[in-house]
Parts: C-alpha cells; sequence; structure tokens
C-alpha cells in the first residue's frame, strides 16, 4: 500500500514539474489580422487585433473564433511533442 502511495506521489511531482516546464513554453500564431500569444498551458498571454477588423464586428468575431482554435491546435501540437521529447507520464492504459 505504501508503495502505492509513493508511486502516486511521485506521479504527481513529475506531473506539477512537466506543468512549470509547459508553463515557459510560449507560441506565437497570426491567423486573419490577430495575433495570439499562448503558453503551454494553454493560457492566453496577449491578443493583437489589427485595426482593419475593428470597423466589421461580424469580421472580428469570426477572425479571433478561428485565431483561438488555429492557436490552440498548434500550442497542442507543440505540447505533445515536448511532453514525447520529455518522456512524458507513463500511465498504464494511455499510450
Amino acid at each position: 500500500m505504501f508503495n502505492k502511495l509513493k508511486q502516486i506521489k511521485d506521479l504527481r511531482t513529475k506531473a506539477k514539474s512537466i506543468q512549470s516546464t509547459l508553463a515557459e513554453e510560449v507560441i506565437e500564431n497570426e491567423t486573419k489580422g490577430i495575433s495570439i500569444t499562448m503558453d503551454g498551458n494553454q493560457q492566453v498571454q496577449t491578443i493583437h487585433v489589427n485595426d482593419s477588423l475593428m470597423s466589421d464586428k461580424t469580421r472580428l468575431e469570426a477572425a479571433m473564433v478561428e485565431a483561438m482554435n488555429d492557436t490552440v491546435k498548434k500550442v497542442q501540437k507543440a505540447m505533445a511533442k515536448k511532453l514525447q521529447d520529455m518522456g512524458g507520464l507513463d500511465l498504464p492504459g494511455l499510450s
């Protein structure tokens, strides 16, 4: 039983370490006049909107949705690669 508890504690420690490492990674993306900077934990750092989008609310909203989705995909791909390079979490049944 104590062995299982130690494994859980070690796993939590490794997960926190990985989360800290991912937070240090920053991805910048520009899509249709919207620039978004996001860290590896998918926390938005900055958003910049091109002035040309400010006059058309519908176009701005569509560009924001596309830019956010595109940025999230790029961050997920980059972080999956980073986790793979780090060895990731060896969780039974998830690989």
